[in-house]
């Protein structure tokens, strides 16, 4: 018996190793293949404000913009390797799932969903939003409540038609959603009146409203949040070494954040005594190589990209949008990087 127990058990774990063999030869190899194009293609959002807007010249900059930059300063050295793909909410994740993009980073929810059900894994939050209303001074409403009746600019394909469904139900109202795909389509169609309000995340909405300039002034942001929607990159499942660079490229710019080292004074932290200090910068540990990338790829993204409180003052600051929930775990906020060690 006992003879017998031993070879099944040999028989076991032989059919252990030839099956982590078979995993290991079929597992994606996302890494490699952006090293031997030597570039990183991220899909992004449609000329988003604050998020991903290309200026003249075709230069991507934005919060979601950074996030693309520091995977790329991280694994190949240069921030600048990045080719940017806009992408609607109808095709980013067919985009993604084919392999035309490496990851998404463009205002998209981490919902169960999109994670057990589409073959994503969400790698980070990079802002944390909700769902809200916009509407034209003119129409003289302060509150979702007062929108009965209303017609409603949305996004098909989207959790904010979702959203707004169910949110008018709730609150026993009626409304007619004005379903248009196209980012500007949909604006134009508010700025035309063909619709009382606008819903989207409230990022999209203030990002709208800064893009219109003084125009702008006549939209107003009614106070309800309707929602949660976690913002962040997005990758394919099932690689889970390129999961793990972009995930902990965005805890980087935050561990940074939380210790004061920015893309301007990342110097005189090389000799620094802190331990935490010490390992974020690789000067101890080989935190950088069990990902596959080498022991300083964090220096890189704070010296090109900058840490994350950098990176929202540029891009979102400007737009009038508080830090709010978006500020660090110490100052009242949800951004909170687990620990290197």
């Amino acid at each position: 018996m006992v003879q017998w127990a031993g070879r099944a058990g040999m028989a076991l774990i032989g059919l252990a190793l030839a099956a982590t063999t078979a995993l290991a030869q079929t597992a994606p190899d996302t890494l490699g293949a952006i090293r031997a194009r030597g570039q990183l293609v991220c899909g992004v959002s449609i000329n988003a404000v604050g998020f991903a807007l290309p200026d003249a010249r075709g230069n991507f900059t934005g919060l979601d913009v950074d996030t693309c930059r520091a995977v790329a300063a991280a694994v190949l050295g240069d921030a600048n390797k990045v080719r940017f793909v806009p992408t609607t909410s109808q095709v980013r994740f067919t985009a993604l799932q084919s392999g035309e993009v490496d990851m998404l980073a463009r205002n998209t929810t981490w919902t169960m969903g999109r994670e057990v059900q589409l073959g994503l894994a969400f790698a980070s939050v990079n802002f944390y939003d909700g769902q809200g209303f916009m509407v034209k001074q003119s129409l003289g409403v302060k509150s979702a409540k007062e929108l009965d009746g209303a017609t409603v600019c949305v996004q098909p394909g989207t959790t904010t038609e979702l959203n707004l469904a169910d949110y008018f139900r709730a609150n026993r109202m009626r409304m007619t959603p004005v379903v248009i795909e196209q980012p500007e389509e949909i604006r134009q169609a508010f700025r035309s009146g063909r619709c009382d309000a606008y819903t989207n995340d409230a990022s999209s909405l203030a990002s709208f409203r800064a893009a219109e300039g003084r125009e702008g002034e006549q939209y107003v942001l009614l106070p309800e949040i309707i929602s949660k929607e976690p913002l962040g990159a997005v990758v394919r499942k099932g690689d889970w070494r390129w999961f793990d660079v972009v995930r902990w490229s965005h805890f980087a710019m935050v561990t940074a954040e939380e210790l004061g080292i920015t893309s301007k004074n990342i110097d005189s932290f090389m000799n620094s005594p802190n331990p935490d200090v010490q390992r974020l910068l690789g000067r101890s540990g080989e935190f950088g190589r069990a990902m596959g990338v080498d022991n300083e790829w964090a220096v890189r993204i704070i010296r090109q990209v900058g840490n994350f409180g950098e990176s929202w003052e540029r891009n979102i600051t400007p737009m009038g949008v508080p830090r709010g929930i978006n500020a660090l775990w110490t100052q009242g906020g949800l951004q909170y990087a687990p620990p290197i060690r």
